[in-house]
């Protein structure tokens, strides 16, 4: 037999179209040969071999060697519904690309160092080229991808999907990293704040999991906050919900990057805490994982810098626990390797400025899934954007 024809519509839409045929047989047959695939949908064996072969790197059928009519065959079972999705995380120093199956679960990835924050037109190609080196190595079809979000440090308006001025990647700012993907990869892209999807991740599958009110908190270069109420993430009427590096704790402190003074971001920042060190030069710690180590050590300068980092965070948590009443705040970033020295600090300052009951009801945490938290949260709302579609 041969394929039947779709017209009209490209050769991505006709893939996509055999593609459905084959799962709507399993669907209907069960577990099936190749042969009777081939049989059953109108298909080529060749055209049903390789639909299989990219159904199976997606992870949504099984594959398994039988007999039938006494010669060798592949029996085929539909394990869960259809629809790679790719997930890709934008950071300061480097990109990762994921794919993942139609429930968001990562079943490869990969990863290169690269100055994203020099120019977000060279960093979306080079994305671009991340994936499609992915979808080569585990050999599944650019056609058969349904969604694809990208986790970037920043604020994400919700109405024309430009990054907001206040990213810590300024060249970021005012472009749309979802349309310059999309066009590229011929599939549906969406763009999300990377502290959103941490939270999302965390709460399907990590430290907030069963809990209905949730604040991420990511320090890292900045400081953002992926806030859910009600379990379902609150993104505010422009996007820019959770820009909590920007709550003003001091006036007359250190002017932040946006414009205003003494900013929780301007004590909890990475390049301001390494800024505060007293000793500086050569042997002096160059990343927040040296600052703790060097506190842990005994180094009197980091553990004051850690431990009113700390203090600093507590004040910042007790507005949100005013606010919005969590049931847990989630850690992530270096930082939080510091432990109680970092947490010691921050229950002694909530207890200071956050109304009793609010304090009582939340509880404070590292995450579960450390750097893969964005990654998974990607993957888990490309998942959700191809089922709805």
């Amino acid at each position: 037999m041969t394929d039947v024809e779709v017209t009209p519509g490209s050769q991505a839409a006709l893939r996509r179209a055999n593609q459905q045929r084959v799962v709507d047989a399993l669907r209907s047959g069960g577990t099936l040969t190749q042969a009777e695939l081939a049989r059953h949908t109108g298909l080529s064996p060749a055209s049903v071999s390789n639909i299989v072969r990219n159904l199976r790197a997606a992870g949504t059928i099984s594959v398994r060697e039988t007999s039938s009519n006494g010669r060798r065959a592949r029996a085929v079972t539909l394990i869960r519904p259809p629809g790679a999705v790719v997930a890709v995380d934008f950071r300061l120093t480097g990109i990762t690309a994921a794919l993942g199956d139609s429930q968001g679960a990562v079943l490869a990835r990969e990863h290169i160092a690269y100055d994203v924050a020099a120019e977000p037109e060279r960093g979306v190609r080079r994305a671009v080229w991340l994936v499609e080196t992915l979808l080569t190595r585990v050999r599944v079809d650019h056609a058969t991808v349904a969604a694809v979000t990208a986790a970037v440090p920043g604020p994400v308006d919700l109405r024309t999907g430009e990054i907001g001025a206040i990213t810590c990647m300024p060249r970021w700012a005012g472009y749309r990293p979802a349309e310059a993907l999309s066009a590229r990869l011929g599939a549906p892209v969406r763009a999300e704040n990377d502290a959103n999807l941490c939270a999302l991740a965390e709460m399907r599958t990590g430290a907030a999991a069963e809990r209905e009110h949730v604040i991420y908190v990511q320090l890292g270069e900045g400081v953002g906050a992926g806030i859910v109420v009600g379990g379902r993430l609150f993104r505010g009427a422009g996007g820019t919900a959770g820009e909590i590096g920007h709550i003003g704790l001091d006036e007359r402190g250190q002017v932040c990057r946006c414009g205003n003074r003494g900013c929780l971001e301007t004590m909890l920042g990475s390049p301001y805490l390494l800024g505060m060190l007293p000793h500086q030069g050569a042997g002096a710690p160059a990343t927040v994982l040296e600052l703790v180590a060097a506190a842990e050590q005994g180094d009197p300068g980091c553990r004051r810098v850690v431990a009113e980092a700390g203090a600093a965070l507590g004040r910042g948590l007790g507005v949100l626990a005013n606010t919005f009443n969590p049931q847990l705040v989630v850690l992530g970033g270096e930082l939080v390797s510091a432990g109680e020295a970092l947490l010691e600090p921050v229950r002694r300052s909530l207890e200071l400025g956050t109304l009793g009951t609010a304090r009582d009801d939340m509880g404070i945490v590292a995450g579960d899934l450390g750097e893969e938290a964005a990654l998974r949260g990607a993957l888990l709302l490309a998942a959700a954007s191809a089922a709805e579609t």
